[in-house]
């Protein structure tokens, strides 16, 4: 079964940290990925070099690699940051990622090359390419060029999407179901399990959940500020 197969229908869940953040810690991150694994996830999304390795080490469920940088810069609805250029492509390749996920957007990247030459170097190295965009068009796009699989990850998120809610942009997803022929990831303010069960609804070929299962800082702020 082919990795896209393999993550139809299922739940993926996010594992990341930040450097600043407590949980960043190795052994933190692969008690995570080890606890929500138990818990039933069909996939690990996971950023850096570190954790792919762990995450294909421990686990034959398909691992969605991408980068981040450290301290994301105060400009970053502005910037492609997520794997943003040929080098995080070719580290992600080399730590063993199945699916590599990249920024999808049309925005130039920090080290000139372009969204196609991203697509085509996963592509020779026989993983499955994951565009992360932010509007319909740019999913189009992308599709256009070659990505294998579209997710929603960045409305929102970008100067050319606005975040209407604080739940998941189904509206996009939707659109991007219709009009391309690409499997779709949902991805970006899930905190509900209704909401997987609609997105599965409208075509999602899977869901992605980070923060509502591993961002505790995140968990509490909501119960926090929902009890003021």
């Amino acid at each position: 079964m082919s990795i896209i197969n393999r993550l139809k229908n299922k739940v993926v869940v996010s594992v990341q940290a930040m450097p600043s953040e407590p949980l960043y810690l190795e052994k933190c991150m692969v008690a995570m990925m080890k606890s929500v694994v138990k818990g039933g996830a069909g996939g690990l999304r996971v950023a850096g070099v570190r954790d792919v390795k762990n995450a294909k080490h421990l686990f034959d469920i398909p691992v969605i690699g991408l980068t981040k940088p450290d301290v994301i810069p105060a400009n970053w609805k502005e910037i492609v940051y997520i794997t943003p250029g040929i080098k995080e492509v070719v580290d992600l390749v080399n730590a063993g990622a199945d699916i590599i996920a990249f920024d999808g957007t049309m925005r130039p990247r920090p080290d000139g090359s372009k969204l196609e030459e991203l697509i085509k170097y996963v592509k020779i190295n026989n993983r499955i390419s994951m565009a992360d965009i932010s509007t319909v068009e740019e999913g189009i796009n992308a599709a256009k060029l070659g990505a294998d699989i579209l997710s929603t990850t960045l409305s929102g998120y970008t100067q050319f999407s606005q975040m209407t809610s604080d739940g998941p942009d189904f509206d996009l997803l939707e659109s991007l179901v219709k009009e391309t022929d690409k499997p779709v990831v949902l991805e970006g303010r899930i905190w509900e399990p209704e909401q997987v069960d609609k997105a599965f609804e409208l075509g999602a070929h899977c869901v992605v959940i980070g923060s509502a299962i591993t961002r505790p800082q995140l968990i509490t702020k909501r119960f926090v500020q929902r009890s003021k």
